[in-house]
């Protein structure tokens, strides 16, 4: 390979000396192979503890494969689009494979990632946002807060937490996460002098916890879509809102279109993070997103490969801790909504954008809702705006809020010239 790549031996004494590997693999026994064209590298795992070479039995290995080629934008010091990640490799379909129990692939999969990690070049991570280490004593600039809101004829008490003064803005987190993503946005005066920035968490997410009406433990979570579209609709009304503007991310970027859609007369305009007329895939086939025998570390990892390498590693880190901090059930619920419930492939023209102004912007980095899915929505719905965002993936305001705010800012001045 044109790439240097280390030796087994090499391989496997790096992942025992790195902390994180070997919080990722502890308990695991088994294997991992890396097959890169002719070129294979092998760990044997016993109890987290790498050793060279494949494991003397089959049945517990993990094998990725994929031309040298492909290995070679895997492992580069700063992966392009769709290689900075396995999972994200594979599910577009650029080149690798995957063999091995499904179920050992989750409860390993940090630590797979991590040791692929391990195999590449090190690199000067990106800066953080200026002022984000502060003080001790200073106050951010949110204050949280709860409202009750009758949702589906059930007393929801629902936390927010809001900061600046203006135009009002509903912000709507990612599946199964909460608020606290937004909170790069409280500390930006350019934003707030002029916009009331109110962050919500969905029911059973973050703060919002479970109504006491209802026996919500034994009854199957999914999140359909007449319920969410009522918790924005609802809390604007509850707050006395005056035509309040709505940015949501992923299920929340869904949701901006769908409100644009379904209720054009209560928002001045709608931007959509990350969002698409149609999500393809199978809610079924998620099932290790909330399995007795894996833990919410897999889908903190996975949401780490939707994100760019670009990104400030702390940014992407904080942005999964809060997906591995979640209620279980939560992030495979809310993407029934996502992949199942929504669906505005044969309507989207119909979204009259003179009525509320639509506009989309997709981080270049994300498999999920991808450029492409911003784009056809763009080209669908009339009058709306799109942009590409180079350097970021599928949580941009929390994993680069520098990068995000600079494609922003210029949607938040054409809505600040709209006319009431």
């Amino acid at each position: 390979m044109s790439v240097e790549v280390l030796t087994q031996e090499e391989w496997a004494s790096v992942c025992n000396e790195d902390i994180e590997f070997r919080q990722a693999s502890r308990h695991w026994n088994g294997g991992l192979q890396l097959k890169m064209g002719q070129h294979n590298l092998a760990l044997t795992l016993e109890e987290g503890c790498a050793q060279p070479g494949l494991p003397q039995s089959p049945g517990g290995l993990l094998t990725y494969s994929g031309s040298e080629a492909v290995w070679e934008e895997l492992l580069a010091a700063q992966p392009k689009r769709f290689h900075n990640d396995l999972a994200a490799n594979i599910t577009v379909n650029a080149g690798l494979d995957r063999e091995g129990d499904r179920l050992t692939h989750a409860q390993y999969y940090a630590a797979v990632m991590r040791a692929v990690e391990l195999l590449r070049p090190q690199s000067d991570d990106a800066p953080l946002r200026q002022g984000d280490v502060s003080a001790a004593g200073v106050i951010d600039a949110p204050v949280g807060r709860y409202i009750h809101l009758n949702l589906a004829g059930c007393d929801h008490r629902i936390y927010f937490e809001e900061a600046g003064q203006g135009i009002p803005v509903l912000l709507q987190h990612t599946a199964g996460c909460h608020g606290s993503q937004w909170r790069h946005l409280f500390e930006m005066p350019e934003i707030t002098q002029q916009f009331r920035l109110i962050a919500y968490d969905l029911p059973y997410h973050g703060k919002s916890v479970p109504p006491v009406e209802q026996s919500w433990w034994a009854q199957p979570y999914n999140l359909e879509g007449e319920f969410l579209r009522s918790v924005p609709l609802k809390l604007a009304e509850a707050l006395n809102l005056d035509c309040p503007v709505f940015m949501g991310c992923s299920v929340g970027g869904l949701l901006a279109l769908d409100l644009a859609h379904k209720h054009p007369e209560r928002f001045r305009a709608v931007i959509s993070v990350e969002g698409a007329l149609q999500i393809e895939g199978s809610h079924d086939a998620l099932g290790e997103l909330w399995h007795p025998r894996i833990s919410n570390e897999y889908k903190a990892r996975l949401m780490e490969g939707l994100m760019s390498p670009n990104s400030p590693t702390p940014y992407r880190k904080e942005t999964s801790f809060v997906y591995a901090s979640g209620w279980p059930p939560a992030f495979l619920g809310d993407l029934f909504y996502y992949i199942e419930d929504f669906d505005l492939s044969t309507q989207a023209a119909e979204i009259d954008t003179q009525k509320t102004a639509v506009h989309i912007l997709s981080g270049e980095y994300d498999y999920s809702g991808t450029s492409e899915h911003g784009r056809a929505a763009h080209a669908a719905i009339a009058g709306s705006t799109w942009a590409e965002m180079k350097g970021v993936g599928h949580f941009p305001m929390s994993e680069n809020p520098v990068v995000f705010a600079r494609h922003l800012q210029p949607i938040l001045e054409q809505i600040a010239q709209l006319k009431d």
